[in-house]
C-alpha cells in the first residue's frame, strides 16, 4: 500500500463488504459524522446507523449504508466493523 492513501476495510460478520485504497473516508460517528484522511491521528470510535463514503484516487466514491459497529483508524488503515452494511 502506498504512504498517499488509505487501506479501508467495511467488514460484517457475514463477509468483507469493501476492501480497497482511497484518499478519504466519511463515517458516522456515534458522536457525529467525521471524515480520515492520509496520516489521520490512531482513533477508535463508535459509529452510529448511517452512510460511509469512501472516495478513492480519481474521485469515485462508493456509499455503504451501514448499521451501528466501530472504526479503528491506524498507520492508514481504517477498519469498519459493524453489524449489516449495503452499498447504495
Amino acid at each position: 500500500m502506498s504512504e498517499n492513501k488509505l487501506q479501508v476495510d467495511i467488514i460484517t460478520p457475514q463477509k468483507v463488504i469493501y476492501s480497497g485504497e482511497a484518499e478519504s473516508v466519511t463515517l458516522p460517528g456515534s458522536k457525529s459524522p467525521f471524515q480520515v484522511l492520509i496520516n489521520h491521528a490512531p482513533i477508535v470510535s463508535s459509529l452510529d446507523n448511517g452512510k460511509v463514503k469512501v472516495v478513492e484516487t480519481g474521485g469515485k466514491s462508493h456509499s455503504f449504508s451501514t448499521t451501528d459497529g466501530f472504526a479503528e483508524v491506524a498507520k492508514n488503515k481504517v477498519s469498519v466493523l459493524v453489524e449489516s452494511a449495503e452499498e447504495v
